[in-house]
């Protein structure tokens, strides 16, 4: 009897530590089976975060690429535009008057003189390659309201496609009205002049200015010159106009100033 006894404990003692060797397996395997999952959840994490990083690298490339890209565009065409209009004052000194365009930050100043709520056309002469109608868009005038006036046909086809619902007239600005004529619906809300009027006499810059006033503009509305010089490019001796003056635009080659000429009132 004692030995069965023994036998059945012995047993017993086995069978114990058979289950809790089942149950160590058992929660050994859970453990493996979970950390499993949470290498496989960290390697998903990773996946996704490196996917992301490369994702907003590419997006990344992609604009620097585009604006490298953009920047590269107008280079190139800045160069074109400064070789064109080279190729103008060496052509025809006295109708160009400069061997570079406006810079943007001339163009911008002249822009700003302009009321873009202003009801009717904005007349541009002697535009060139359009720096200052660019600066007139950006200021808000729809370009569907400019009237480009332009001597060189090289600029006027350059113009025509820069700007194809502006209206582009060749011809010559210092017989203005005439040239605007059967363009002109309504009289415009301002004249914005690149030309250079130091080229020509002061009995031609006047007649220029006061056709602008008696048959082009709305009353009220300004004539707008860029010059070099340090004096007023329109002769205002008896011209009944009065003119304000910018400051110094330093970042033009050479620098300039912009004057704003309206009607005296009466």
């Amino acid at each position: 009897m004692a030995h069965s006894a023994s036998g059945q404990r012995l047993r017993a003692i086995r069978f114990g530590r058979s289950s809790v060797a089942a149950r160590l397996e058992h929660e050994v395997r859970l453990t493996a089976a979970d950390f499993a999952d949470s290498v496989a959840e960290a390697r998903l994490r990773v996946a996704a975060a490196r996917y992301k990083v490369e994702d907003e690298v590419r997006n990344t490339a992609g604009k620097l690429k585009s604006h490298v890209r953009k920047a590269a565009d107008e280079a190139k065409a800045r160069f074109g535009d400064d070789a064109r209009f080279l190729k103008s004052w060496i052509d025809s000194p006295g109708r160009t008057g400069a061997v570079a365009p406006s810079s943007p930050f001339l163009a911008r100043r002249m822009a700003s003189y302009v009321d873009p709520q202003a009801e009717g056309p904005v007349v541009e002469i002697g535009p060139g390659t359009g720096p200052v109608t660019e600066a007139l868009i950006e200021r808000g005038v729809d370009e569907g309201r400019l009237i480009l006036v332009e001597y060189s046909p090289e600029f006027c086809e350059l113009l025509r496609r820069r700007f194809p619902r502006a209206t582009v007239i060749e011809g010559d600005a210092y017989a203005l009205s005439t040239t605007l004529s059967g363009h002109l619906t309504e009289k415009a809300s301002a004249v914005v002049s690149s030309l250079p009027l130091f080229n020509k006499p002061p009995a031609e810059r006047t007649e220029l200015v006061r056709d602008a006033f008696a048959k082009v503009l709305k009353p009220g509305a300004p004539f707008i010159q860029f010059t070099y010089a340090v004096i007023s490019p329109v002769p205002r001796k008896g011209s009944g106009l009065k003119a304000q003056v910018s400051d110094w635009v330093l970042r033009n080659i050479p620098p300039a100033r912009v004057w704003v000429y309206r009607r005296a009132k009466p």
